[in-house]
């Protein structure tokens, strides 16, 4: 039997006959390891500790202490142990796909009878006797013609369908749970009771389309949670009741944001609060890009689709964009055109107008850039994903010799606004070249070195995800953690040498000759929209003083104060302050709690003796008592609260 050679992250190097399985492996190195080992990684690939290894590689020995590892089994063994129950507890339900994602996993199912409640308890319970049972899992490769028939012959559409759909020649997997079996690509753990029977949750039901395919039959999806013990599943449950509290959603009706509407799906309706944060967040925005020397242009939003077949677009992204067509005076057939999704190709076309020389580089061109793009009704959610929305967006056109310096000074401005808008953590991962790609490897790596070398001369950690760069360059994406310890992808950099290059692009360099410049796309917030929801959430609607849309609310104590009530808010005013008055005949306790649920900061009481002494009771939101201050002394101290971070 031919042998094989495999590399543990110690260094050292042992032979093993080809064919040896992970677990093999684990008992060759000590009994313990044996007992503890879930899976293996064998060159970056998670495998199973079944699976034969027939060729020589690096092997590192997974235990439960290996947390990524670790939770992706429990929650892929999780959604087949949901799968089993659900079928044990109604054989005539059908099965489909039950992916990991985020903290857990879901499976769809075909049931004629909708899910409720309690029939998540029994699934639950279900699940729980099928862990304590510890049934073995197993697994085997099988033919086409073999799975085709055993899923036909259980009365399995949706399993025949997706044996169908796997390309010819690859093999396919089979798992058992017990008795239970279920196509899936693996890997799983060795038995049922693995998995921590006290360290899941099922969540919720949804509905959704087969295959996301709206024209196909609309199925239930169970949700869960699971972690590797109980603690931390009790630690994100706790997580989740305060998410819901700060739902956005729920605090813009309450604050009165923004609303949606069937007659726009995926377009946000901004309330005067609403766009009084949009308009204060823009204009922020708008000074730190003037001060990072960005120059603001504007495109068209409706651009013919000749522009999106140069870019690329066309073939690519052509399902998500939204098409206008237009009879054209004289013309024979109508004009396609379609709402931008990106602004990026618009881009080039002001950087084209008129010849550049290598003093002119680097270009930054910045746009709040409204774009529109087709998502499924299904996956839309309140500001997170919409179908209409404004980008941060910029490209700095540069030579090669400069995206180092461009994007360290991209991640300087990145980390300073974030830090004014209140995130002081956010994580970078760098992904590295795709399989697919344009552009020669000794771009590539002077491309990968200069955003590498940036991050490094910064001081600031980061991750590598290997081969997951977009197709032309590149890219580090930023992801900020909020103050209940949630991850939101916002900004990226993407070092682009395509788009430039199928859009004519140049430069004149020192050499006189023409030059391809590089672009850079970057975007700090990501799109408005969703920033603005993550603001939100961030805060649970109370925001800074600076952001708020109601900054001061003036109330009457007794009606005898109502016209000094208005003298004070004209003085905010006056100041830049945005306030309003309430000399409603209402108690100020009912006052005071109704603006409080509108997260109102600052309230001024106002009563006789206020009038007498030209003075407010200043009562701050989540603060217990109030404040009695000069109506001078307040305002000035509102204002300098007021004032945005980067005019302080």
């Amino acid at each position: 039997m031919s042998q094989i050679s495999l590399t543990f992250p110690d260094g050292n190097a042992r032979a093993y006959p080809a064919g040896v399985t992970a677990a093999e492996v684990a008992a060759s190195i000590a009994p313990s390891l044996a007992k503890n080992a879930i899976s293996a990684s064998l060159d970056g690939r998670h495998i199973d500790l079944q699976w034969p290894i027939t060729a020589s590689g690096k092997i590192a020995i997974n235990t439960m202490k290996d947390s990524e590892p670790a939770l992706e089994l429990i929650r892929h063994d999780l959604a087949h142990i949901m799968a089993r129950a659900v079928q044990e507890l109604w054989p005539d339900v059908k099965v489909t796909i039950g992916p990991v994602r985020d903290y857990g996993w879901f499976y769809d199912f075909d049931r004629a009878e909708p899910f409720t409640p309690e029939d998540l308890g029994a699934i639950e319970a279900r699940m729980k006797q099928i862990i304590a049972a510890r049934d073995p899992v197993r697994t085997e490769l099988w033919d086409r013609a073999r799975a085709l028939a055993y899923y036909e012959d259980r009365g399995e559409p949706f399993k025949v369908e997706l044996v169908n759909r796997i390309p010819e020649g690859e093999d396919l997997r089979m798992y058992w749970h017990g008795d239970w079996q279920d196509l899936c690509r693996g890997p799983h753990l060795q038995h049922t009771g693995q998995v921590p029977a006290d360290a899941f949750k099922l969540t919720h039901v949804a509905g959704a389309y087969w295959l996301g395919d709206a024209s196909r039959p609309m199925l239930q999806r169970i949700y869960g949670v699971a972690f590797r013990n109980r603690d931390d599943l009790k630690a994100h449950l706790t997580m989740l009741e305060e998410a819901a509290k700060r739902d956005h959603r729920k605090l813009g009706r309450e604050m009165e944001l923004f609303h949606f509407q069937e007659e726009a799906p995926g377009m946000v309706f901004w309330h005067p609060n609403g766009w009084s944060i949009y308009r204060e967040l823009e204009a922020y925005m708008r000074r730190r890009l003037i001060r990072a020397d960005y120059k603001e242009i504007k495109t068209p939003q409706v651009v013919d689709r000749i522009l999106w077949e140069k870019s690329g677009h066309w073939e690519a992204y052509r399902e998500n964009m939204f098409i206008v067509e237009v009879d054209e005076e004289g013309a024979k057939e109508k004009r396609v055109n379609a709402l931008k999704p990106m602004n990026c190709p618009c881009h080039v076309q002001v950087y084209n107008q008129g010849l550049k020389s290598y003093r002119d580089l680097p270009l930054r061109l910045a746009e709040f850039g409204s774009c529109h793009r087709y998502e499924p009704s299904g996956a839309m959610h309140g500001l997170m994903r919409v179908r209409g929305f404004v980008q941060d967006d910029a490209h700095i056109f540069c030579t090669e010799n400069q995206i180092e310096a461009e994007c360290a000074g991209f991640i300087g401005l990145l980390s300073s606004v974030y830090k004014d808008l209140g995130f002081e953590k956010f994580d970078i991962k760098l992904s590295t070249r795709p399989e697919v790609r344009v552009g020669s490897d000794e771009i590539w790596d002077k491309a990968e070195a200069a955003l590498k070398g940036a991050i490094e001369h910064l001081g600031l950690p980061y991750e590598v995800n290997p081969g997951d760069g977009a197709f032309y360059g590149p890219k580090l994406d930023f992801k900020l953690t909020d103050a209940i310890g949630r991850e939101w992808q916002c900004g990226t950099f993407q070092c682009d040498f395509n788009l430039p290059q199928r859009l004519e692009a140049e430069y004149v360099g020192e050499d006189g000759a023409k030059h391809m410049p590089v672009m850079l796309h970057r975007a700090v917030l990501g799109s408005f929209e969703r920033f603005i929801g993550i603001l939100i959430e961030n805060y649970s609607g109370k925001l800074p003083l600076w952001l708020a849309p109601r900054q001061v609310v003036v109330a009457s104590i007794v009606s005898g104060a109502d016209d000094y009530v208005h003298r004070v808010v004209a003085a905010l005013r006056e100041a830049g302050l945005r306030a309003e008055a309430d000399t409603r005949n209402e108690k100020i306790n009912y006052k005071v709690r109704e603006h409080s649920v509108g997260k109102v900061p600052v309230i001024m009481a106002v009563g006789l003796k206020e009038v007498e002494e030209r003075s407010v009771s200043v009562r701050r939101l989540d603060r217990q008592g109030s404040e009695s201050l000069g109506l001078d002394q307040a305002i000035q101290a509102l204002v300098a609260e007021a004032t945005p971070p980067d005019l302080r």
